[in-house]
C-alpha cells in the first residue's frame, strides 16, 4: 500500500530533524557542485555577499548560536593537518589535573618536523605543555600529552574520536595526537568548526589560543621564545585564536576566531595555500564582523 503523503506537521518535523549539528538550521544548499554555499538566516548575517577564498572548504559560523554564515565544500572530508589539535586539547582538559607533572618519555620525540625537542625524563606539567602545544603546535609536547593522558597514542586517538562523537563531528577520524598525515584521517569544515566552538567555550583554552607569544622554560634553565603561528592574531586587532595547520596533503589550514561589538565568528580555512591562507582568514573574519548585517 503506498505512503499517505506527509502532513505539514510532519513534514516539519522531519525537517526540525535534519538540522545542521553547527547550530540550529539546515545545512547551505550548494548553489553549484564546487561553488561557495550561502544560507540567510535571523540575526546578525552579514548584508554583503561573502568574499571569494582560495581554500578549497571553508566555513564561517556563529559561535553563540551555532549558525552557519557560509559554506563552501563544508562537508568534504580532507586532512586537516594541526587544526585537529583542537581536539586534543579538549581530550586533555577532559582528563582533568591540568597541573599533573608529565615525565617525557623516549616515544614521546618520535615525530617530525616541529618539535620543542623536549627530552626523556624532563617534567612539564600539563598546563605548560598544552599552553606549548596550542601556540607553537609542537608535534612531540601532542605526543607526550597523549601519552600521558590515554597511556598510549592509539588509546588517545581512540579517546579523540570519542570526544569527537560525543560533539556531533560526524565525518571525522583522528588517528593520532598532532595531525601528521595518516591514511584514513580526516575531517571536514564544518567538524572542525564543531571543535572550534567547543574550545570557544573554554576560559582556559580561549585565553591560551589568545596568546600571542609565550616564553618556554625547559628543566635544565634554558628558554625559548615561542610566537604564535597565527598571524591573524597580528593583522586583525579583534583576532581571539585558534589554531594553525600545514601538510603536503592538508595544505595549509586555519582555524580563526574573533569577536567584535557584541558578534563574534569561527572562520576554518581548509586546504589553501600559503599565499591566500592569512588573506582566507581575514577576509572572511572582517566579511562577518565587520559587515552591515540584515535582518
Amino acid at each position: 500500500m503506498p505512503r499517505p503523503p506527509l502532513t505539514r506537521l510532519a513534514a516539519l518535523f522531519v525537517s526540525v530533524a535534519m538540522v545542521s549539528a553547527c547550530g540550529g538550521s539546515p545545512p547551505p544548499r550548494p548553489t553549484s557542485p564546487n561553488g561557495p554555499q550561502v544560507r540567510p538566516s535571523s540575526g546578525a548575517v552579514p548584508s554583503q555577499a561573502p568574499p571569494a577564498v582560495a581554500a578549497q572548504s571553508a566555513i564561517v559560523v556563529d559561535p553563540d548560536t551555532g549558525r552557519v554564515l557560509y559554506a563552501k565544500n563544508a562537508d568534504l572530508p580532507r586532512a586537516v593537518a594541526s587544526t585537529q589539535k583542537i581536539i586534543t586539547a579538549l581530550c586533555v582538559l577532559d582528563a582533568g589535573d591540568i597541573d599533573k607533572t608529565v615525565v617525557v618519555e623516549p616515544s614521546d620525540t618520535a615525530c617530525e618536523p616541529t618539535k620543542l625537542d623536549l627530552k626523556p625524563g624532563e617534567t612539564y606539567t600539563r598546563r605548560e605543555l598544552l599552553k606549548a602545544l596550542m601556540v607553537k603546535s609542537a608535534n612531540d609536547v601532542a605526543r607526550a600529552l597523549a601519552r600521558d593522558v590515554a597511556g598510549s597514542q592509539d588509546a588517545f586517538s581512540a579517546m579523540m574520536n570519542r570526544k569527537a562523537a560525543s560533539l556531533g563531528m560526524r565525518n571525522s577520524r583522528f588517528l593520532n595526537p598532532n595531525g601528521l598525515t595518516l591514511p584514513g584521517q580526516q575531517s571536514t569544515a564544518r567538524d572542525m568548526a564543531i571543535a572550534a566552538r567547543a574550545a570557544y567555550r573554554s576560559p582556559l583554552l580561549r585565553s591560551i589560543v589568545a596568546t600571542k607569544s609565550m616564553t618556554f622554560r625547559y628543566p635544565d634553565g634554558r628558554v625559548k621564545l615561542l610566537e604564535n603561528t597565527n598571524r591573524i592574531l597580528k593583522s586583525v586587532p579583534y583576532c581571539n585564536g585558534m589554531k594553525t595547520g600545514t601538510t603536503d596533503l592538508a595544505g595549509r589550514c586555519l582555524v580563526c576566531t574573533g569577536s567584535l561589538n557584541g558578534r563574534s565568528a569561527i572562520i576554518v580555512i581548509l586546504k589553501s595555500n600559503t599565499p591566500n591562507v592569512w588573506k582566507d582568514g581575514e577576509k572572511l573574519l572582517r566579511w562577518a564582523l565587520e559587515s552591515p548585517t540584515a535582518g
